[in-house]
């Protein structure tokens, strides 16, 4: 090995043991579930998906990125450990962390939420969540109406935030952001809406959050006292079905296709792969069937 490629590879060390250092020493970069959560961490470039639309995450997780005229609005923030990597991707796309003016939550699990605290301190930005939500967000952990408190670890809480209501507005400079509920997967979900503009064709960008359902072991959703939760589900999906949606990012990017059309746009990015007005009743119908498919399961046997 030549003296080159050695001094190459030791300066790839030294920046590895570095930032290892530095998230070992930041409370708020403190890996969750590292080795379960690596597999969404996949690395892929900052990518310029419709208009001033971004997608700035990573293979498994989904984070977007709005340039507006005032700054830029987040949606999610992947899981702590990821941060870094998220700035450095937000950087190769030409902007500043001290660009980011608002964060937006689609649900209070570390796997989109873990990385909201330290983003918003190194940004200044303040994180904006459905009222259910914000309360997770504050204590730093979920609550029993979450199918999957059993299994979540706590997650470090943002200095910065606010609770929006459904259908509630959202402005930044010139632009405008709709917040859907969405409570289902958990019953804070929220998504986001916007109008994305490119060469005088407008297209509706949905940034949906995830509609699995998926408990933790002894946790029922057929469960009576879980009557109003299923209720709020089955609504949502009929809500996220009828969406004008012309553009779907969904928070895990394989559950909507996302991810192949990624990396069909990576090829070929015209025509968009990513522009398909059916998206969003798709990701409904999928999870609709999922869903009842999981009640039968859970009632199977059970007397009438």
């Amino acid at each position: 090995m030549g003296r080159m490629a050695l001094l190459g590879m030791s300066l790839v060390l030294a920046s590895t043991a570095l930032v290892a250092q530095v998230t070992a020493d930041d409370p708020l970069l403190k890996p969750i579930e590292p080795e379960f959560a690596q597999r969404w961490l996949t690395p892929q470039p900052a990518t310029r998906i419709h208009g001033r639309t971004w997608l700035v995450g990573f293979g498994g997780l989904s984070v977007g990125l709005i340039q507006t005229s005032a700054g830029l609005i987040l949606i999610d923030a992947a899981v702590p450990q990821s941060v870094l990597d998220l700035e450095a991707n937000i950087r190769s796309a030409g902007f500043e962390i001290s660009d980011i003016k608002l964060i937006l939550s689609t649900e209070p699990h570390y796997d989109h939420a873990g990385g909201l605290a330290a983003l918003a301190r190194d940004s200044g930005a303040t994180v904006l969540a459905s009222a259910p939500a914000v309360a997770v967000l504050r204590a730093g952990r979920s609550g029993a109406d979450d199918p999957q408190m059993a299994w979540l670890p706590p997650l470090p809480s943002p200095a910065r935030l606010r609770a929006v209501k459904d259908g509630e507005k959202i402005r930044l400079g010139d632009t405008v952001v709709t917040a859907i509920a969405t409570p289902g997967h958990t019953a804070g979900s929220i998504s986001w809406s916007w109008k994305s503009c490119e060469g005088g064709a407008c297209r509706t960008i949905v940034f949906a959050s995830s509609l699995n359902p998926v408990a933790a072991p002894g946790y029922r959703f057929s469960d009576p006292a879980h009557a109003a939760g299923i209720a709020a589900f089955r609504r949502t999906i009929t809500r996220v079905r009828g969406l004008r949606c012309d553009i779907l990012f969904s928070a895990h990017p394989d559950q909507s296709g996302g991810d192949v059309k990624f990396a069909k746009f990576l090829k070929q990015p015209a025509p968009n792969p990513f522009v398909d007005p059916g998206a969003c009743r798709a990701y409904a119908d999928r999870f609709a069937g999922l869903l009842e498919a999981r009640l039968a399961e859970e009632t199977k046997g059970e007397p009438h």
